[in-house]
């Protein structure tokens, strides 16, 4: 069979989304598969592209911080996920939160109307011919023939681990008698709503995480199961430690409660201050529902209602949806993966997303933009760009496309996901003692790189000063 002239993109989430959209925006017809409505994952709830399964944030909203700035150089590198995600923020303190059903329904009727891309709602199986162009952004939820396809192809075995989900209350249903708005040490407006707990409640409340029945996942060894690190269930937290809660998502430090009294007040503050206390961020503008953060949980649905109305003001929460658990798949990048993002041994295969082992959702974006860019240069015969490791985005692909492995035949998979971080840089040229004045260092660099790849991709000629 003779292949399609359109370029395929697998994958309508993030990364893919937004792949199609640099593809279709340089000219170029390309064909988005999505298997979604036919077939739907675990984790997945609506037939909608872009689909935000875990949390609604992208992370913090400052280039000073590592998440930040691979948002700001998506923005000056005109990414489309990133310019909807802006339109359709919520209020998150700090944070980059949005609607994730406006923000995705968006995504999805937009794309459709796009005269350059053709929808194709269907289960794809098989990789693309190898004549084809094409970018793989299937994401960590891959369905089982085409990973099957895929580690044929690859020649190596996936790599996976194991991530959840936060459950979601209606707004209505919060008792605010018992909870309050606030944010943080008060910077910005009262954007959360905080659950108090004193020491006894904690406790019982840990306690009943301890003994609670999880629910079965496919697939799911719990001998040998890897979390994600940032991102682990608040039962798995409970199980560190008794403290490990009140140090992670249930951190009390820095919320105060007005009815409390004065918060100058240094023996009030000492004897009122919550011994432990959860946090809801706003789904929607206007706070109809709001999302437990940093309660991913693999709990059976019975139990989650019983214990979470444990917490102070959700007593009687409505919950709209339930926690669940899914298995994340991902490249062995480091062996397959160019810092182009092309398969090494197919030039024409790109891949892009959690897939390739990035972590968070504005990775997964970075990833979209340069597979779908540089499988655009491809199709217009033209050089795949390679971006500077100075950028943040640049330094994640370097990553996951570098040689980070270590040869030790005895260990296997020692690649695993990587989220942006201010680690992955390379070293500035002078020595900055203050680590914020060293991040905004950072930033600097990064953003006047970012300046040099958009005049090289406005002018052809200019494109191999990125290639570094």
């Amino acid at each position: 069979m003779r292949p399609s002239p359109r370029l395929s993109v697998i994958g309508a989430g993030l990364a893919g989304s937004e792949a199609a959209w640099q593809i279709a925006s340089a000219g170029i017809p390309v064909n988005l598969i999505e298997m979604k409505p036919l077939m739907r994952s675990p984790a997945h709830h609506s037939n909608d592209f872009a689909e935000l399964v875990c949390s609604n944030s992208f992370g913090s909203h400052s280039s000073d911080r590592a998440s930040g700035l691979l948002k700001e150089e998506l923005r000056q590198l005109g990414s489309f996920i990133i310019k909807i995600a802006d339109r359709y923020a919520v209020p998150a303190g700090g944070a980059l939160a949005v609607d994730r059903s406006k923000f995705s329904k968006f995504i999805t009727e937009t794309i459709s109307k796009h005269p350059l891309i053709n929808i194709e709602r269907n289960e794809r199986k098989f990789l693309p011919h190898e004549d084809q162009i094409a970018v793989i952004a299937s994401g960590p939820l891959t369905s089982d023939d085409l990973a099957i396809d895929i580690r044929a192809f690859t020649g190596i075995e996936e790599c996976h681990f194991f991530d959840a989900a936060s459950p979601i209350v209606e707004g209505e249903s919060i008792d605010l008698s018992l909870a309050f708005k606030a944010s943080r040490y008060d910077k910005g407006d009262a954007d959360y709503i905080n659950c108090p707990m004193n020491k006894d409640q904690y406790l019982a409340f840990r306690s009943e995480l301890l003994n609670a029945e999880q629910a079965e996942v496919k697939g799911f060894d719990k001998e040998s199961a890897t979390f994600f690190e940032g991102c682990l269930p608040i039962e798995e937290l409970a199980k560190r430690g008794e403290d490990t809660m009140r140090y992670g998502p249930l951190k009390p430090i820095g919320l105060w409660d007005p009815r409390w009294g004065d918060l100058q007040d240094k023996e009030l503050r000492q004897a009122k201050r919550a011994y432990a206390i959860v946090q809801l961020r706003k789904e929607d503008n206007d706070g109809k529902l709001w999302n437990l953060v940093g309660f991913q949980t693999n709990l059976k649905w019975g139990e989650q209602k019983r214990i979470l109305r444990l917490i102070p003001g959700l007593q009687n929460a409505d919950f709209i949806r339930f926690g669940v658990m899914h298995r994340n798949t991902f490249l062995e990048s480091p062996k397959l993966l160019a810092p182009t993002l092309q398969f090494r041994k197919r030039k024409k295969l790109l891949a892009a997303g959690q897939i390739t082992g990035t972590e968070g959702y504005a990775a997964a974006v970075a990833g979209g933009w340069l597979a779908g860019t540089n499988a655009a240069l491809l199709a217009m015969n033209s050089e795949p760009i390679t971006l500077p490791k100075t950028t943040m985005i640049g330094a994640l692909i370097n990553f996951i496309s570098g040689n980070q492995l270590e040869e030790k035949s005895s260990q296997k998979n020692l690649f695993q996901p990587m989220p942006p971080n201010f680690g992955l840089l390379p070293d500035l040229n002078r020595r900055i003692r203050d680590k914020r004045s060293r991040y905004g260092a950072y930033r600097d660099r990064a953003l006047e790189e970012v300046k040099i790849i958009k005049k090289a991709m406005t002018n052809p000629n200019l494109i191999e000063p990125i290639k570094k």
